[in-house]
């Protein structure tokens, strides 16, 4: 009986030194991806060049292309796909369904709406329509939140809500473009494209750190998400106080993906896929799952930006559009999947 315990705990030690194996793989991969995309544009640049302005070296025009406008884009891909990511995991994993997501739960729609507000009120003001969108994303979140509090909703009743609030929101702004000039028009519609060049350092520090918090949480919550996935029942008869830590996860995601969607738009389905993805590679152990879901999340969009701007040479291609296509039919199939 000893032997056989043993054999199991070193079968499940080997397991997970695979999985971290995996891991780092994976953040070689970004990596490789990384310098790729740094290399890709109309202004040529040398491997070595590269890595003199990584390593604070470099001078010229080279550096002043990569410190400035390529690696900006590639570092705002990175930590806007881990964010989006993390967002839809904790969704998923505090609702128990598996179409939770920013998009979803209308907050990306809420952040449109507030944006849209903002550019046909006062104009261009990049201040502005930060603030808006970030306004309206939390709006939404607020709007769920509260359903969910005081109605007492199900996990598939605050999907439903979400689904409805998106429509609101999206035929909210649907009824501003109508009434917008038509420089404001394109404007709006420009902002609900998504891009992760639009964003500077600073936007992007702030981004970095709010991620960085949020994944520290859902951390020290690890174990709470993991009994949570037995059920509602069985975790609170364990002891996990199911009510408080939901409605703090929801709040940490919705904060992680109203301050991506205000600084870059709208960049749908990264926050479904992500996490589904690193589920099929580590399972639903959030101790892995986590770490997973953030650099898949990241890959997966800087992947996507990247093949945008080699697709039409001239970066123009916004990223939200390649997601939106890789997003929908993983959509579609999870809606099939959990149907059968």
């Amino acid at each position: 009986m000893q032997d056989e315990a043993r054999s199991i705990t070193a079968d499940y030690i080997k397991g997970v030194h695979k999985k971290i194996l995996l891991l780092v793989a994976l953040l070689v991969v970004v990596f490789v991806v990384g310098v790729y995309a740094i290399v890709q544009g109309s202004y040529d640049i040398e491997l070595r060049d590269i890595l003199l302005v990584l390593f604070g070296g470099g001078r010229g025009a080279s550096r002043v292309v990569i410190a400035s406008i390529r690696l900006p884009r590639v570092v705002a891909a990175l930590v806007c796909g881990a964010g989006l990511s993390i967002s839809g995991l904790s969704i998923q994993s505090l609702l128990k369904n598996p179409l939770g997501s920013p998009s979803t739960l209308g907050i990306s729609q809420g952040a449109a709406f507030g944006a849209a507000s903002a550019i046909v009120v006062f104009g261009s003001k990049a201040i502005s329509v930060t603030a808006f969108a970030f306004l309206g994303a939390m709006t939404a979140t607020l709007v769920i939140l509260g359903l969910a509090s005081f109605r007492r909703l199900s996990p598939e009743a605050i999907i439903l809500a979400g689904v409805a609030l998106s429509s609101l929101f999206a035929s909210a702004t649907i009824l501003i473009q109508y009434l917008a000039t038509e420089t404001e028009l394109a404007m709006v519609v420009f902002w609900t494209f998504g891009d992760v060049a639009r964003s500077n350092w600073r936007e992007i520090a702030l981004t970095t750190v709010l991620v960085f918090v949020a994944a520290l949480y859902l951390m020290a919550l690890r174990w709470d998400l993991n009994v949570l996935s037995l059920g509602e029942e069985t975790a609170k008869g364990l002891g996990v106080k199911v009510e408080r830590i939901r409605f703090s996860g929801m709040v940490a995601a919705a904060l992680v993906s109203a301050l991506t969607t205000a600084f870059h738009g709208v960049i749908a389905f990264v926050g479904l896929i992500a996490p589904h993805m690193a589920r099929q590679l580590v399972g639903d152990d959030h101790r892995l799952l986590i770490p997973f879901s953030a650099v898949l999340g990241a890959l997966l969009l800087l992947t996507a930006d990247t093949f945008g701007r080699i697709l039409i040479g001239s970066g123009a291609l916004p990223v939200g559009v390649i997601t939106s296509f890789l997003g929908a039919p993983m959509f579609l199939y999870l809606l099939v999947r959990g149907y059968r």
